[in-house]
């Protein structure tokens, strides 16, 4: 039985007792213990049900690779399913249960599954459920959507809280074992500044097991921790490495801790000069019938347990490997008191040094054998030994509580791989390892990310060491451009391992029915006959094979199921390992938490809440707000006893007779600069931008590229290299992205740069017939129509503040909006706001501002637009360049949908009675469609009261509105019942545009 020895365990500390649950039964460890220790310690050695068959499944490793031991962690906002037992921490009160079964874990009803294994092969979903066709909708899908998922949904709001942390260094290490530690230290030494990042919660990695370096490793640490340079984090996993030195980092931070405080995790965003994966390796299982059974495990995991936990997993221990590390797990036992009937080395010649211990011990060692089977169902009981050559013919039982087996080691190449690092075969280690000659580049095409000690390949520590001060020191002196400085390390001499015979299969000439229970993924139950079924179906790509049979599609992201079923598909196509290949490694290494990657961004923050440099005085003068994107802008200022609509109304009234203040800070303003500024602004647009003169302004149209309208605005050329361009509101960011999409993916060549600028200035626009007085009477000069024509700008000083001033209007008015910067924003509204009291002037917020622009015939997006309209459906054909041979979506404007003659056209509408017509109401054509709904000939795209016509004013796009102008139409409304409108020109108010002067 797996029970806790009397003495040993580095971790744990005996001292400090905690209790803990398991599917409802309390259960004893110590703190330092994992979940996945604790619970061998109470010898619960099954710890869950796989996938597929729902076999019986314990724990088969001691890190982030377990497939297996995958628990539900908590109760209620603090439960989490799918949470790995070796990583997780046991503390006072911790909640675990198993998942995949029903009813019970020892009774599971889905085990009839494994009954049935031999007619659910790989693929068999693919052929299945494909007949009857009727049977998809009422028996497969219900079954599938049933039996899908592994874990429970949380149900409850999360109890959490989660963090982004932005951090820069020269010198990023990703792994604190020995090898990680001695890179580290060397780099720092070279003068730069160093972050060191491991994911486990103990420095080291395997050298204080395996080598007995638990002395140096606390040497190592304490002179970094001393280093004003360094950064060292624990429990912090490197989850993902991309273009141009940028880290996501995953650090838990409260997941060991009883009592919760703080964020419960931090994504780290890092920038680094130089990346150093330092993350070690990961044994291999070997592929042998009944590798699956609870208590068959990982050796190295064995020994962790032993030295980590002082954790028998079984009091006879069995090994199988094919290379010399093993050893060290058999007398790892043996010092620990307990038993190991027999070493079986698959290697006709057998080990080397450890070898020669291990008999010395008096273990017995069978060179040239193997396990035939592993006998036992929810746990072992026994192992069948058969010759390794052979079809598995058993020679032998033994009888053994837990199999300990090593299949070699894979360099953990994850990180080196996502961003484009390369892999070599290493045929004499039987391992795929990072090319040296193929590293992840730059732009610049220099490498930026390098490897050290047995994550590029160097499993013996007298070449590992010396490898990462090497690795260190030059990736110090990259960033610093400075020699760096030698480190001291331990003489140490190679450990006299004799090679490793790479072993894919247990027996290697193993009968069906072996194989057929021997297993490759074990969360997913893929097994050898899955893959060479695959490989016998026509899936010859290692990626399609993968996708077949499920095979590293588990949460361990194939982490101990790869390389050996790679192995076995190269075999089936008989073709060398390195031209199969591997399958593609992707961020995040181990899964992530979901509240990490939201970090703050939920309830009331969700978005950021964006308030111009104003909003305090809108707040203080009786600001009605509205959300607009992430701002919050003022709907109308209501005065007492007022309500929406008279404010609005006021505020209209008062701009268009005197004076009004609108707050236009929240507009986009994009600076796009640079010798190829022009030439971009051209593609962007559908107008000639480039032929823009500094000091004027133009209005633009910018369509996706699929030639939907998706954002207007005006455009004003600063320099020669430099434009302003406005975008709305809401569309900034989205506008921002759009123009870096296009610049990194097609025009990454020409000479632009582009600047969100928006929070930078606070812009205003003072609109009325006395907008000119005002400005003069605060310091503008000559700045009548002619000096100052419409849609130009000029620099002048208003109250003290230097200002640039463009002449636009979306109201019709004459109308100035004044950007400057914007902690002067709110000293120019209260400069503004008195020197128009002459005038009564009143702000107006965005309602007003939308009735105004409506009452010119002014489109908005998101109004007039819904993604669907170009802009000759607005009528803005003048707005797209006939001299251009391109720009973005003109191509798409050309299909014949786009050019149909039958397109609805933008209208204004005038309700006969009045009134206003319901916002988004469709105009009602004759007869009805095959589902007997009533057909349509349009839609009204805005409608506002205007209180300066005194009526119900509306836009709309029609079937071929502008050929009918004056015919009335009939719009619906909620209650069923119609209004009548009749088609006229949209812009309602100073047809002849004689008030902006």
């Amino acid at each position: 039985m797996s029970t806790r020895l009397t003495t040993g365990g580095q971790r744990i500390d005996r001292s400090k007792p905690v209790t803990f649950t398991f599917n409802g039964t309390t259960l004893k460890g110590y703190e330092g213990d994992t979940l996945a220790s604790a619970l061998l310690a109470n010898d619960r050695m099954m710890m869950g049900r796989s996938f597929k068959y729902h076999r019986p499944r314990g724990v088969v490793a001691s890190g982030t690779e377990e497939p297996n031991a995958l628990l539900g962690i908590g109760s209620g906002g603090r439960f989490e399913p799918n949470q790995r037992a070796t990583m997780q921490e046991v503390f006072e009160g911790l909640e675990a249960q198993s998942q995949n079964h029903w009813p019970s874990l020892a009774f599971d009803i889905g085990e009839v599954n494994a009954k049935l294994s031999r007619f659910l092969p790989a693929g068999f979903y693919y052929k299945t459920f494909l007949w009857p066709r009727a049977f998809w909708k009422h028996v497969y899908e219900p079954f599938i959507r049933q039996s899908a998922g592994l874990g429970k949904a949380p149900k409850d709001r999360d109890a959490d809280t989660y963090e982004h942390y932005y951090h820069f260094t020269d010198v990023l290490v990703i792994g604190g074992g020995l090898a990680g530690l001695t890179a580290a230290l060397a780099a720092a030494k070279g003068g730069a500044k160093v972050t060191v990042m491991e994911q486990e919660a103990h420095w080291g990695g395997r050298a204080p097991v395996d080598d007995g370096a638990a002395e140096e490793v606390a040497a190592l640490v304490a002179e970094l921790e001393g280093m004003e340079t360094v950064t060292l984090r624990l429990r912090c996993m490197g989850a993902g490495v991309y273009d141009h030195g940028y880290v996501l980092g995953y650090e838990r931070l409260t997941d060991h801790l009883a009592v919760k405080s703080g964020p419960r995790h931090r994504l780290w965003r890092i920038r680094a000069g130089q990346v150093v994966t330092a993350t070690g390796a990961i044994e291999r299982p070997l592929s042998f019938a009944g590798n699956d059974v609870p208590g068959v495990m990982l050796a190295s995991a064995v020994r962790d347990y032993v030295a980590h936990f002082g954790i028998s997993v079984g009091d006879r221990t069995v090994v199988v490997t094919n290379n010399d590390d093993a050893y060290l797990t058999a007398l790892a036992l043996v010092g620990a008191g307990l038993s190991v009937p027999a070493i079986l080395d698959a290697r006709q010649g057998g080990g080397g040094a450890l070898a020669d211990q291990a008999k010395a011990k008096g273990i017995r060692v069978l060179n040239g054998h193997g396990i035939a089977k592993v006998q036992g169902r929810k746990r072992v009981t026994g192992v069948a030994i058969c010759k390794q050559v052979g079809e598995g013919a058993v020679i032998e039982e033994i009888a053994c509580d837990a199999v300990a087996m090593s299949g070699g080691w894979s360099p953990v190449v994850h990180l080196w791989s996502h961003c484009g690092g390369k892999l070599i075969w290493d045929d004499a280690q039987a391992m795929f390892r990072p090319d040296p000659n193929r590293p992840p580049t730059g732009a610049d095409g220099t490498g930026f990310v390098s490897v050290a000690g047995a994550a590029n390949g160097l499993l013996d520590l007298s070449d590992a060491l010396p490898d990462a001060a090497q690795t260190g020191a030059m990736a110090a002196s990259f960033v610093t451009g400075k020699a760096s400085g030698d480190i001291a390390l331990t003489d140490r001499k190679p450990r006299g391992d004799r090679p490793i015979e790479p072993v894919w299969l247990m027996p290697a000439s193993a009968k069906r029915a072996l194989r057929a229970k021997s297993w490759l993924d074990y969360q997913n139950d893929v097994k050898v006959t899955d893959v060479q079924l695959a490989a016998q179906e026509g899936f010859e790509s290692v990626e399609h094979a993968k996708r077949y049979t499920t095979l590293g599609m588990a949460t361990d992201q194939g982490k101990l199921s790869n390389i050996n079923g790679l192995a076995i598909l190269s075999g089936a196509l008989d073709t060398p390992i390195p031209q199969v290949g591997t399958t593609t490694f992707r961020p995040p290494f181990t899964p992530i938490s979901m509240g990490a990657i939201a970090g703050p961004a939920r309830a009331e923050v969700f978005q950021p809440l964006r308030r111009s440099p104003i909003h305090a005085w809108h707040e203080a003068h009786g600001a009605d707000f509205e959300p607009v994107g992430q701002w919050r802008r003022p709907y109308t200022y209501l005065r007492s006893g007022e309500d929406r609509h008279t404010a609005v109304a006021r505020e209209i009234n008062q701009t268009r007779n005197a004076l009004g203040l609108l707050d236009a800070s929240t507009l986009g303003k994009l600076i796009v600069k640079g010798p190829d500024a022009g030439r971009f602004m051209d593609m962007l647009y559908t107008n000639m931008m480039s032929t823009l003169k500094p000091g004027f302004c133009r209005y633009g149209l910018m369509c996706s590229e699929n030639g939907f309208l998706m954002d207007d605005g005006v455009v004003a050329r600063w320099d020669e290299d430099t434009f302003l361009c406005h975008t709305t509101t809401g569309g900034a960011d989205r506008i921002h992205a759009h123009m870096e999409e296009w610049l990194q993916t097609e025009w990454w060549d020409w000479k632009v740069w582009v600047v969100n600028a928006t929070e930078q200035y606070a812009q205003i626009a003072v609109v009325g017939p006395q907008a000119r007085s005002v400005l003069e009477k605060l310091g503008a000069t000559d700045i009548g129509n002619e000096a100052f024509p419409f849609m130009t700008f000029q620099d002048h000083t208003l109250a003290g503040i230097r200002a640039r001033v463009y002449r636009i209007s979306f109201s019709g008015e004459l109308s100035y909006e004044i950007a400057v910067p914007a902690s002067q924003g709110l000293a120019l509204w209260e400069a503004l706001m008195q020197a128009g009291a002459e005038h009564d002037v009143m702000p107006y917020g965005t309602e007003g501002l939308h009735v105004m622009r409506a009452e010119k015939g002014f489109i908005m997006i998101g109004d007039e637009t819904d993604g669907t309209v170009i802009p000759q459906d607005l009528g803005l054909g003048w707005a797209i360049s006939k001299k251009k041979t391109d720009y973005i979506g003109k191509r798409a404007q050309e299909r014949s949908d786009m050019t149909r003659p039958d397109r609805w056209k933008l209208v204004g509408l005038e309700t006969l009675d009045g009134s206003v017509l319901p916002d988004g109401a469709y105009a009602l054509a004759d007869g009805h469609n095959a589902n007997g709904q009533r057909n349509v000939q349009g839609r009204v795209t805005s409608t506002y009261h205007s209180p300066t016509l005194g009526r119900g004013i509306a836009m709309g796009l029609v079937l071929n509105g502008p050929e009918r102008m004056g015919e009335t139409v009939q719009f619906n409304k909620v209650d069923g019942s119609s209004v009548a409108a009749r088609i006229v020109n949209p812009v309602f108010y100073d047809k002849e545009n004689t008030k902006n002067v």
